[in-house]
């Protein structure tokens, strides 16, 4: 990103020229918007930021997406085609100093008449009073605040800030958009590696653009590194990016929005009977360098939540996932866990004992604290037995069919509650009509 030095007046940070000897991903970056590859559904003509560039206008907002899809980029784009002044900011490196200092060098420049745009990297990692400071400048026009998070500014941006930014979703980059940067960065003699004429075997960009996952600047920093391996006029072999990719990991974010959303879609998907496709994102967990002992936790929840009494075994089977991970640890141990998987995927499914569960907790806490009935009370003193614990219990196993029929087992305060229904699935089936019996025997 090299925007022009007469669009740009400061940056806290250092100025807009570009290290020749800086990395191939900074080198590259974008000077014009005919640069930029990739957001097409925000830049396209018809598209919200497409407008606003046609227009010549600009407002807050807020940029949230995964790593190198161009938010940065993109901002100061933004900012020089408006003409604005540009300033930005990181929420890791800044505090109040570099913010009083942004703020004042705003309003020497709204004195001068122009605008300024501030840009915060990072800005979920300000706490809520550094973004509550951010307010009354956003309100008096003092600065156009862009902001650039990789988390969910639904959690992580104070509602107050958020309402005053509108927020613009970047998409990890498709194949054809990485496959065009690289292209850019090959042929390019002045700031690419286009004097070395190197070239690029098919299979070579293949490996490569998985290896980027969706992210420009891991597509050209391996590239970079490629090329170093590479004699100039060569090739970059296949096994070149493979040497250079070997420790990458898939998109992840351990306890970040990655973090939960593929966890939802690893249990939605056991929950619909989907086997290839939980496996597929229990092995996307794992290769992001998830805990496996925390899928092991989530499996158990599964078997009960999902499964239940439809398939009792499906329990069993996750606790002796979770206990053979425990004893044998990575890599042997995740095959444990995929069994697990695959087996809650593939049987019957019930959410009755969930739902069961949470109808009574929901009971009890809207009802009062009966007392338990004298007739289920244990008359272990004399005193009890005196008092009647215990008088009148029908004991089970002497009646017809080792079941006291008409008993009434609630507080005597409430009638009787049906809080289970079993599906008509599994050994849940077998289990709906044993107790349809046994109704028919307390009304009889």
């Amino acid at each position: 990103m090299c925007p022009s030095p007469s669009n740009t007046e400061g940056d806290l940070f250092g100025g807009p020229e570009i290290d020749p000897g800086a990395p191939l991903a900074a080198r590259m970056r974008p000077r014009t918007l005919a640069e930029f590859y990739g957001q097409s559904h925000l830049l396209g003509p018809d598209q919200p930021l497409g407008k606003l560039v046609e227009q010549g206008r600009l407002h807050s907002m807020l940029f949230w997406g995964p790593p190198g899809t161009g938010k940065t980029t993109l901002a100061r784009l933004l900012a020089t085609e408006a003409g604005a002044n540009w300033l930005s900011l990181s929420a890791v490196l800044g505090g109040v100093k570099e913010v009083r200092s942004a703020i004042d060098q705003a309003r020497d420049a709204q004195q001068r008449g122009k605008r300024t745009v501030l840009f915060i990297d990072e800005i979920h990692r300000f706490n809520k009073a550094q973004q509550d400071a951010f307010l009354p400048h956003v309100e008096a026009g003092t600065v156009t605040l862009i902001g650039a998070t990789t988390e969910n500014p639904s959690f992580e941006v104070n509602n107050a800030l958020l309402s005053r930014l509108r927020v613009y979703v970047l998409k990890a980059l498709d194949d054809g958009a990485l496959s065009d940067i690289v292209d850019q960065a090959l042929a390019d003699a002045d700031r690419g590696l286009g004097q070395a004429s190197l070239q690029l075997s098919d299979d070579g960009r293949r490996l490569l653009l998985a290896a980027a996952d969706g992210d420009a600047r891991r597509a050209l920093n391996l590239l970079d590194l490629a090329a170093q391996l590479t004699a100039p006029g060569g090739t970059i072999s296949a096994e070149t990016i493979r040497d250079v990719a070997a420790e990458r990991m898939r998109a992840f974010d351990n306890k970040g929005e990655q973090f939960y959303d593929q966890i939802s879609v690893l249990h939605k998907a056991v929950r619909g009977s989907a086997p290839d496709a939980a496996l597929y994102w229990l092995c996307r967990m794992l290769d992001g360098g998830c805990d496996p002992l925390y899928i092991a936790r989530r499996l158990v929840r599964m078997a009960t939540e999902d499964i239940g009494n439809a398939d009792p075994r499906a329990l069993q089977m996750t606790l002796a996932a979770w206990d053979t991970y425990h004893r044998l640890g990575s890599p042997e141990g995740e095959l444990a866990l995929a069994q697990a998987v695959l087996y809650l995927a593939c049987v019957p499914k019930s959410n009755a004992v969930y739902t069961a569960y949470k109808a009574a907790r929901s009971h009890v806490s809207e009802t009062g604290s009966y007392p338990v009935p004298e007739r289920f009370r244990n008359a272990v003193t004399g005193l009890m037995k005196d008092l009647g614990y215990g008088d009148g219990y029908r004991y089970a196993h002497d009646e017809v069919d080792a079941y006291a029929a008409g008993e009434h087992y609630f507080p005597d305060e409430l009638p009787e509650q049906h809080y289970y229904q079993p599906a008509p699935r599994g050994l849940e089936q077998r289990i709906a009509e044993h107790l349809a019996r046994l109704r028919a025997a307390d009304r009889g």
